[in-house]
């Protein structure tokens, strides 16, 4: 039988599940970061990751709505504030069209959603699937990729700064508010499970959970290098970068 975990040992194996399985060790992004793509590669990574920054809200949209507590949906509704902005032009979204707008891509094309690959397609709507229909407390678990986030965002900007002349500073503007809203948001996450988690089976469930939304993130980068590094097979209807 499985023995009941102290919270301090449930988040030690949170943690350790992100040291081994979080994307930031996908071989595309250690090309993404070191300047080994070119040009349409990064445009591609644009396109398809914009699939999942506006689900987010969605899937955050189906966790407020599962809350019980007022003051879990207090914290929680932030996060889809933060996606969606206010008013028209603001939020990460926003910021995101921004990015693929600097790298040349059309934004009614973005939008539209035409070129996406279809595991990126698949990974997406299995983890809005995922939170939609697994219990609150595993939808929350699987946010906690964002202990994770800093770390990585930090060397994506430093690193596509660095190594790609068509990057700047505002092409990267999203990442400078994930910087304080993700600890934020896994903050409140990791507070909830280490809570919630009472029983050693809700305590199993949250590990899965996190490995579970590891293998989404993971998931979508096989796809792009599959699809523009190697072996370069580009599935019909997708995203195909002009030459340059």
């Amino acid at each position: 039988m499985t023995e009941l975990l102290s919270q301090d040992q449930l988040e030690e194996r949170l943690r350790a599940i992100g040291a081994a399985r979080y994307h930031s060790l996908h071989p595309f992004h250690q090309l993404l970061h070191n300047g080994k793509l070119n040009f349409g590669q990064v445009q591609a990574w644009a396109l398809n990751r914009y699939y999942y920054q506006c689900n987010i809200p969605i899937k955050d949209s189906v966790v407020l709505s599962r809350l019980t507590s007022v003051e879990d949906r207090r914290a929680w509704r932030q996060r889809i504030i933060d996606h969606d902005g206010s008013q028209p032009g603001e939020g990460g979204i926003a910021r995101w069209l921004k990015l693929t707008e600097g790298l040349g891509l059309d934004t009614a094309y973005v939008e539209s959603c035409a070129g996406l690959l279809p595991g990126t397609r698949f990974a997406v709507e299995a983890y809005v699937h995922y939170v939609r229909d697994r219990t609150v407390l595993e939808a929350v678990a699987s946010s906690l990729t964002e202990l994770f986030s800093p770390g990585i965002i930090q060397n994506r900007v430093s690193g596509m700064l660095a190594n790609y002349d068509f990057i700047s500073k505002d092409t990267l503007a999203y990442f400078n508010n994930r910087l304080t809203e993700a600890p934020r948001d896994a903050d409140f996450a990791l507070a909830y499970v280490k809570r919630e988690a009472r029983r050693p089976d809700q305590q199993q469930a949250v590990l899965a959970a996190l490995e579970f939304k590891c293998d989404v993130l993971w998931a979508q980068l096989d796809a792009l290098y599959h699809a523009y590094v190697e072996p370069g097979h580009i599935p019909p209807g997708a995203f195909v970068p002009e030459r340059r």
